[in-house]
């Protein structure tokens, strides 16, 4: 039976989902809940993030659709249970939207991006009487991004630096620091406040730690690849090649795929 209805809509899609957890609908779709889904809702956030570094719009585009139906799945669950529908979840985000933009919505003014976060976090603190600023952060974030948002958080109250360049002198401390410890434990210590130092230059310096350190990943793999398949091609084992070898094929794969890399 072919399915009819629109298939730009958004209620489509409620429809679509709905359908695949009914009585006769999907065995898989059927069978999941709330936890069983957790890891393929954190696979379709980064296959975004990837279709966005790519600068893939048909792919982001085919990607969020994927992010969304994660959504309505999760509201779908939720409504069989009893627990919120899918209206509920707009009605929270279009009412939230609304009460934190108080100078587009009510009378409110903002001089500034910095001013209009500010604002954000303090009505987020106020609906969810927490004591602290740092409350709402998932602890269960990756640690990296974790450490950027704590101290955006922490300097929206005036807990910052003055400039980046005591931080970076703060970066030098903490290598000193950690050539200096005479354990692992206080290895361990030291690496983890040498990461937090760099976390903190990337804040100031406007760039996303995560995004950074992803982008990198993605670069040191295409060209191991052009390592790997230039030995393949030249008929050598790459383990065979000594460091030196080794690194000339590495400056080899950084010019031949520079020119092509978006990122």
């Amino acid at each position: 039976m072919v399915y009819k209805r629109k298939p730009g809509g958004f209620a489509t899609l409620v429809d679509i989902i709905a359908r695949l957890r009914g009585p006769q609908g999907c065995p898989w779709d059927r069978k999941q809940s709330h936890l069983s889904l957790k890891p393929h809702l954190v696979e379709e956030c980064y296959e975004v993030l990837e279709a966005i570094d790519q600068a893939d719009n048909q792919e982001l585009c085919a990607e969020l659709g994927d992010l969304l139906m994660q959504i309505v799945l999760h509201a779908q669950i939720a409504a069989e249970e009893g627990e919120f529908g899918i209206e509920d979840v707009l009605r929270e985000i279009n009412t939230k939207l609304v009460h934190r933009h108080p100078h587009v919505f009510a009378k409110g003014k903002a001089k500034d991006a910095q001013e209009v976060v500010q604002t954000w976090h303090s009505l987020k603190q106020e609906e969810r009487q927490e004591d602290s600023i740092l409350s709402s952060l998932p602890k269960g974030m990756p640690a990296l991004a974790y450490s950027q948002a704590i101290q955006r958080r922490a300097a929206l109250v005036g807990f910052d630096w003055r400039k980046v360049d005591d931080v970076i002198q703060k970066l030098a401390e903490e290598v000193e620091e950690l050539e200096r410890s005479p354990d692992r434990q206080e290895r361990v210590r030291e690496f983890g406040d040498l990461l937090f130092a760099l976390a903190n230059i990337a804040r100031w310096l406007d760039i996303d730690l995560e995004d950074a350190l992803r982008l990198a990943n993605e670069r040191f793999h295409r060209r191991f690849r052009y390592m790997e398949e230039a030995c393949e091609q030249r008929g050598i084992a790459l383990s065979s090649l000594s460091l030196e070898q080794q690194d000339e094929l590495w400056e080899e794969a950084k010019e031949k795929l520079s020119q092509n890399e978006t990122v």
